[in-house]
């Protein structure tokens, strides 16, 4: 295997939009970030994190003494919370406009870098509220500048454009993608990712596979996004089980978190479509819902629904995980065996398992339709999302 010829403890830089830091101990390069944030004249920064993470994977060591010896001062917000709400960022905001923020600083996985983005845009808008923006009432077009320091292997949020906030009155999961939301510079260091629980490892994968087999088979896909699916998914089902058994094993983390980033990238041109759309309202209305395990819920469905439109992409994309010859009538046979898939790596809930009924699904398919962003994530689906598409789709998932 090519992957063995790779120098996992050697840290190399993939230019995308973003300047990443990749590998074992791409931690420490945070010290040359914060010299370029000096030359760059900021000697302020806001960082967003969760409650403990940041801490518990040694990030938070290398970060606040780098930030130290360089004398930049810095705000520290750590109350962000798995699907992060816009109150938050709008609190994390104030603070930061108060301290004189010049940069911000996201810290963890998804929830912490996607509010460092939604941050760096407020900060610039301050007679707007994180609500007005995930609600479509302006377009930004500046941003603070956004560090994002990864440590978890699904998202893919430290290189695209993508960030995700909820607005909890009214139940809506909104996405925006907006060149501003880049960051700057990334780091993904495996080593930040081999505390991850056997539930994390898993579920933020997956959400990595959802992300490709909706990136390559939307209507806006691409032959580059054909490549990146392809890859991403045969590096999580080579890789997932090796890490669920050895969570140390750096090796199993490395290229998890490379097929995450590639995930994020290929999204970032494929767009989603249905998985995405319809996850959103399940993790809406109840915020304790890992993305990742909603995600894998509903992908057995969903693929079930778009085989007969996209069988050669999904035939070619999903190899590794089922072998079929790409033609329509195996749509049921493919989602069996990604079912059987998501089992054989510990995923086996329904949406009954996570507290939905019959009774929901109206709801749901409501949300589906009216949650700002996610009428343009339907209308990318390679089959056409009606309500009855989507209605099938959480019904089949329960």
């Amino acid at each position: 295997m090519w992957e063995k010829t790779m120098p996992v403890n050697e840290v190399r830089e993939i230019i995308t939009k973003t300047h990443l830091y990749l590998g074992a101990g791409a931690i420490q390069k945070f010290n040359d970030i914060a010299k370029d944030l000096v030359n760059k004249g900021i000697k302020k920064v806001a960082i967003l994190t969760g409650k403990a993470a940041y801490i518990k994977t040694g990030a938070w060591d290398v970060v606040s003494k780098a930030l130290e010896e360089n004398g930049i001062e810095y705000l520290l917000y750590n109350k962000i919370t798995p699907n992060p709400n816009s109150h938050d960022c709008d609190e994390a905001r104030d603070l930061a406009v108060e301290f004189g923020a010049e940069a911000i600083i996201g810290i963890g996985g998804g929830s912490p870098i996607d509010s460092a983005k939604s941050v760096a845009i407020m900060c610039c808008y301050k007679e707007n509220t994180t609500a007005d923006l995930y609600e479509y009432k302006f377009t930004p077009d500046k941003a603070l500048p956004i560090i994002a320091i990864n440590t978890t292997h699904g998202t893919g949020t430290e290189v695209d454009r993508f960030a995700v906030v909820s607005l909890l009155e009214k139940e809506y999961k909104p996405a925006i993608a907006y060149e501003v939301c880049y960051p700057m510079y990334a780091i993904d260091d495996p080593n930040l990712m081999v505390g991850l629980g056997k539930g994390q490892t898993c579920y933020t994968s997956v959400d990595a596979v959802n992300h490709v087999v909706e990136a390559a088979t939307s209507l806006v896909t691409s032959p580059y996004c054909v490549m990146l699916a392809k890859e991403t998914i045969r590096l999580v089902h080579q890789y997932l089980p090796v890490a669920l058994e050895e969570p140390n094993n750096i090796e199993a983390r490395y290229f998890l978190t490379y097929a995450s980033m590639i995930g994020g990238v290929c999204f970032d041109n494929g767009m989603l479509h249905y998985t995405h759309a319809l996850e959103h309202p399940l993790s809406a209305v109840k915020p304790d819902i890992t993305h990742g395990l909603g995600l894998a819920v509903l992908l057995p469905a969903v693929i079930r629904h778009i085989y007969p439109a996209c069988s050669e992409v999904l035939a070619e994309i999903l190899r590794p995980i089922v072998q079929l010859e790409g033609k329509e009538n195996e749509a049921e046979e493919a989602a069996l065996k990604v079912k059987e898939w998501l089992v054989s790596v510990g995923i086996k809930e329904t949406l009954k398992d996570l507290g939905f009924t019959e009774k929901d699904v109206p709801k749901l398919v409501e949300l589906a339709f009216t949650t700002p962003s996610l009428d343009l994530l339907l209308s990318l689906a390679p089959v056409k999302a009606t309500k009855e598409v989507v209605e099938a789709i959480y019904r089949e998932s329960l």
